[in-house]
């Protein structure tokens, strides 16, 4: 097999900031007591450096780990999308991982509204797969690839498009299905995650999607750039007022 995680002798730097990615993973993990022993992790693996990186993280938490527990990695194509994974590589950095890929093909109906993008009904289709393959192959949790910035910027979004002060849970239970979704890189910020990424040489997409800058959260992220540069605490600031609005956990 082809080595797909790539080492190398790292700078001081490099290292403290692969010992920073770890030890916010495991701080998420405890803090929000997102996994339980001997319960089985489905990763949505897009192919991106966020969810290989969740897949890695997972994979090196559980050989630590006093009791472990099953990882599968489900990589969902999308036909009539123009993007394009190689999916052999993607193979070979699951099994690096301890984990074994499973591939589906899907589609969905086109949108009515051609003014609109089709990325929440691509994105519906994909989590109802994972919702079904999970509880079909008998796992608890489903885990997603979304970092500290994408937590931020989807509350600056339902802020500014709901009116309402809310975000993606860092974990979501459901009461109709013995499911949830968890979020493990909660804690890792995205330039982290950008960096680990050509740390450990992650092969990228092919082609990414053509709608990946063209949707409100490009705005937003934009947004909270800009509020970083008026006040350096805004991501710490905007964190604890989720986290005291209870807003990280929904159970």
């Amino acid at each position: 097999m082809k080595t797909a995680i790539q080492t190398e002798p790292w700078s001081a730097a490099d290292r403290k900031l692969a010992e920073r990615v770890r030890r916010k993973f495991r701080a998420g993990v405890r803090d929000f007591r997102l996994l339980e022993p001997g319960e089985g992790v489905l990763v949505g693996l897009s192919g991106g450096k966020d969810s290989m990186a969740l897949l890695q993280l997972l994979g090196e938490f559980r050989r630590h780990a006093s009791v472990k527990f099953p990882i599968v990695a489900l990589h969902v194509r999308m036909r009539g999308v123009d993007y394009r994974t190689d999916t052999g590589y993607l193979a070979d950095f699951a099994a690096q991982c301890g984990a074994e890929l499973r591939v589906e093909e899907a589609t969905f109906p086109m949108d009515r509204n051609e003014k609109r993008t089709p990325c929440f009904l691509c994105a519906w289709t994909r989590r109802k797969i994972l919702f079904q393959r999970a509880q079909e192959w008998g796992f608890g949790k489903i885990a997603l690839g979304h970092h500290h910035d994408d937590i931020l910027t989807t509350a600056l979004m339902n802020l500014t498009f709901n009116g309402s002060f809310s975000t993606m849970p860092v974990l979501q239970a459901f009461r109709k299905m013995p499911l949830a979704i968890i979020r493990p890189l909660c804690l890792v910020s995205e330039a982290d995650l950008k960096r680990w990424a050509e740390l450990f040489a992650y092969q990228p997409l092919i082609k990414v999607c053509p709608n990946d800058d063209v949707t409100h959260r490009a705005g937003m992220k934009k947004v909270l750039e800009d509020l970083r540069r008026v006040n350096a605490e805004a991501d710490g600031s905007l964190w604890h007022a989720l986290y005291k609005a209870e807003k990280l956990v929904d159970m």
